[in-house]
């Protein structure tokens, strides 16, 4: 009879060591519901980021387009595109002294990288300056070419849109367009 008991012992062991360990259908069920976690992950956190993206880009433009606007103050005209963007972090060389006394710089924090978000260098060429049929247009293009870093391509970011789109003014088109 004590081997009896005894065996019945090691049954009720070993059910409860059983017991205690995952079965395949726990561990298959704990995956589903990490990979479900992941898959919610990329479909809404992906998009905000690229959205975060384009709007870094543009502060850094309208930040850009500031400190363009306050050179040309200081010294009566944009930076020229051999001096490019920057003329605003370090003084460039002019070709008169008188001139080179007025740059009152930097007009960028310092450290400022004049790059988007993807890594792309801004942007930055003077228009032609002898149309005088709009005085408040810009004489300058700034813009980033944006994510696919191709110029001319529907992903870029410009400066004036940006503008124009926190105004609801610019660029000619109504919003019954």
């Amino acid at each position: 009879m004590m081997l009896n008991i005894h065996n019945r012992k090691n049954w009720q062991n070993w059910r409860t060591l059983r017991r205690e360990g995952f079965t395949l259908i726990e561990v298959l069920l704990v995956i589903v519901i990490i990979l479900m976690l992941a898959g919610a992950l990329v479909v809404f956190v992906l998009p905000q980021q690229e959205g975060a993206e384009k709007n870094t880009t543009r502060l850094l433009l309208q930040n850009i387009e500031t400190a363009l606007d306050t050179y040309r103050l200081n010294l009566g005209r944009y930076p020229t595109e051999e001096q490019g963007l920057d003329a605003l972090l370090t003084k460039p060389t002019f070709e008169n002294e008188r001139l080179g006394e007025k740059w009152n710089g930097p007009y960028l924090k310092p450290g400022t990288k004049i790059e988007d978000a993807w890594g792309n260098k801004i942007k930055y060429e003077v228009t032609d300056t002898t149309d005088e049929s709009n005085k408040n247009a810009p004489r300058y293009k700034l813009y980033s070419v944006g994510p696919d870093g191709q110029p001319d391509t529907a992903d870029d970011i410009k400066a004036r849109e940006a503008n124009a789109d926190s105004t609801g003014t610019g660029s000619g088109t109504t919003k019954s367009d």
